[in-house]
């Protein structure tokens, strides 16, 4: 793999605004910001996406996420929260070192961010449903 803008960030060979740091992760503002407090969480050991990430990694990130997220909440005291995480260039991701992003929610604010659901509930009835959950389920045995 060869290295990232998240990589050199990490090896400081680009400036960023660190947030938090410990042996595993990083996290740092988003350039962007989105919306006020837009934070991203990165693995220092890297991985194109979910999928290729080994499980030690994941434990660490699962451990830098509710710490990031809390410090965000404090900071700026937010209405919510999304946190996201993409895989792959049809979800929309463009940096290919797996990274998380924190967007701090406004209730007033205009943030230009949204997600827009599309639920299907009443075109896949529960005969489909149970086929799906099985195909899934086949596939941790």
């Amino acid at each position: 793999m060869s290295k990232t803008i998240f990589s050199k960030i990490i090896d400081g060979e680009i400036p960023s605004f660190k947030v938090y740091e410990d042996e595993y992760v990083y996290a740092f503002l988003d350039i962007s910001q989105v919306t006020k407090g837009h934070t991203l969480l990165v693995p220092k050991k890297p991985s194109p996406n979910i999928f290729e990430t080994d499980p030690e990694t994941m434990k660490h990130i699962g451990a830098a996420l509710p710490k990031v997220a809390n410090a965000i909440k404090k900071a700026f005291n937010p209405d919510g929260l999304n946190i996201i995480q993409n895989n792959g260039e049809y979800a929309d991701q463009s940096v290919f070192h797996l990274h998380f992003h924190f967007l701090p929610r406004y209730k007033d604010d205009i943030d230009g961010f949204g997600y827009k659901w599309i639920t299907h509930e009443e075109e896949i009835d529960d005969d489909q449903k149970a086929e799906i959950a099985q195909q899934i389920q086949a596939q941790f045995e």
